[in-house]
């Protein structure tokens, strides 16, 4: 009696393992770097071997490509989890590579999820990639600029692996129902075109996922006389708790928070939406998302609509005191707000060039004249004593009055936009500096 431990389950392969390509012309996917003429193709094919970095989203066949590269090269194809493995499983990998050198045949040690390594276990590669002991391919999901030393990228070669479109998916769905040898060509499994891209699409670029989706459609498909037959219904189950790629802290989130942020700055509705949904429909904690709207609305809206952040800011409070899907919404309305909105940077701007000139300036003392003089020492000492009370001027103005240390008299930090709010802003300021100078004028002549 079969039982979980009986080897008809020990030898049991999940779909997407079993349909691994074969051969270059399997693959699917990966054009760009594999179409005929194209250099890496031409590596593979004709086994010229070369330490490498694929780089690329969960599913897209990095493992694939390094088994090919093994197997057209007659190399032997050796493997580490990031995960799973330290320094003493590098040693050990290391051992079999040099073993098989002194027999004459070549290793490709692929080290999967390799950014998961620190800097020591990765250090711990270099000599033998140096001396040739093995030939490095490491996949990794993450940008190796960030997540990976730069003695061990100088060493390799970083190939772009991209997601796999849905009509690509479509292929890879297709073959594994025609595969009567790998896949599930012998259970005459019948699903129509539109439902396969459903799936395909479900996928969101992965081929493992694709697959594994397949596998579960089969296995809930419905006998209709001598086949099965995948229909909406089983298609509704299988999808029914379908999580986008996020990857909350990887590549992914903060790429599609980007394209949130410069759809709002862009001024487009239209785009900041459809991010802001990805990021939701992903997993994204909601507050994150209002946390960064507020900072929007300082950075790229500014004075050229004041408005703006308390409204980001009132999103923000409706998320926590409602949560999902009210709460959601009104971060919505947040969003479109901001990407309609005039645009003005002029205060960011400002901040940082005032935060740099403090950073790399002396700390130059606050002028007399605007001192406070709360003790007769201070007063004997003329604290305040030509402060001018704006409030007792002309127009509430105390033109030729200087706020800014001596060094830094004349000083301009903030150049509003002729947009929105900031316009005004801008005129009334061109306004106080007129007086300025006219109140310089009166003083040279007398």
């Amino acid at each position: 009696m079969a039982d979980l431990f009986s080897s008809q389950q020990g030898n049991y392969q999940p779909l997407a393992a079993r349909m691994r390509p074969r051969n270059l012309d399997d693959y699917i996917g990966q054009e760009h770097l594999l179409a005929p003429g194209k250099p890496l193709r031409e590596a593979i094919v004709r086994g010229q071997l070369h330490s490498m970095i694929l780089w690329g989203p969960p599913g897209v066949g990095k493992t694939s490509l390094a088994k090919l590269f093994a197997e057209q090269a007659h190399a032997r194809f050796e493997s580490l989890s990031a995960v799973l493995s330290g320094v003493k499983e590098i040693r050990a990998a290391v051992a079999v590579a040099q073993q098989e050198r002194m027999s004459g045949r070549k290793t490709i040690l692929f080290v999967d999820e390799v950014h998961r390594f620190n800097k020591s276990q990765q250090d711990a590669f270099l000599p033998y990639v140096e001396d040739g002991t093995f030939i490095f391919i490491g996949a990794t999901t993450e940008n190796p600029s960030f997540e990976l030393n730069n003695a061990l990228l100088s060493r390799c070669r970083v190939y772009v692996l991209r997601g796999l479109q849905p009509e690509q998916l479509q292929q890879v769905l297709q073959q594994a129902l025609d595969d009567k040898e790998r896949g599930l060509g012998a259970s005459d499994i019948r699903i129509d075109p539109d439902s396969l891209m459903t799936l395909a699409q479900a996928a969101d670029g992965d081929a493992r996922k694709s697959l594994n989706l397949l596998e579960i459609a089969a296995d809930l498909a419905d006998e209709v006389g001598d086949h099965k037959v995948i229909n909406e219904q089983v298609l509704a189950e299988v999808l029914a708790s379908d999580v986008r790629r996020f990857d909350k802290g990887g590549d992914i989130f903060y790429e599609q928070i980007s394209a949130l942020h410069k759809s709002v700055r862009g001024s487009s509705p239209d785009g900041a939406l459809y991010w802001l949904a990805r990021m939701l429909d992903g997993g994204c904690d909601p507050l994150y998302i209002a946390r960064r709207v507020v900072r929007m609305a300082s950075e790229d809206i500014g004075n050229a609509d004041p408005r703006a952040l308390p409204l980001c800011l009132a999103a923000w409070d409706v998320q926590q005191r409602l949560g999902h899907p009210e709460g959601e919404l009104a971060i919505a309305q947040a969003v479109v707000y901001l990407a309609a909105a005039p645009k003005s940077n002029a205060v960011y701007n400002a901040y940082n060039q005032v935060m740099a000139d403090v950073r790399s300036q002396p700390a130059y003392d606050v002028p007399i004249h605007l001192r406070n003089a709360p003790t007769k020492l201070m007063k004997s000492m003329d604290y305040g004593a030509e402060y001018r009370y704006a409030h007792d001027e002309p127009g509430a103005y105390a033109a030729g009055e200087k706020y800014l240390p001596e060094e830094l008299a004349d000083t301009s930090y903030y150049d509003p936009v002729d947009r929105g709010l900031e316009l005004k802003i801008k005129e009334k300021l061109a306004h106080f500096r007129e007086l300025d100078k006219q109140s310089k004028k009166q003083r040279y002549k007398k």
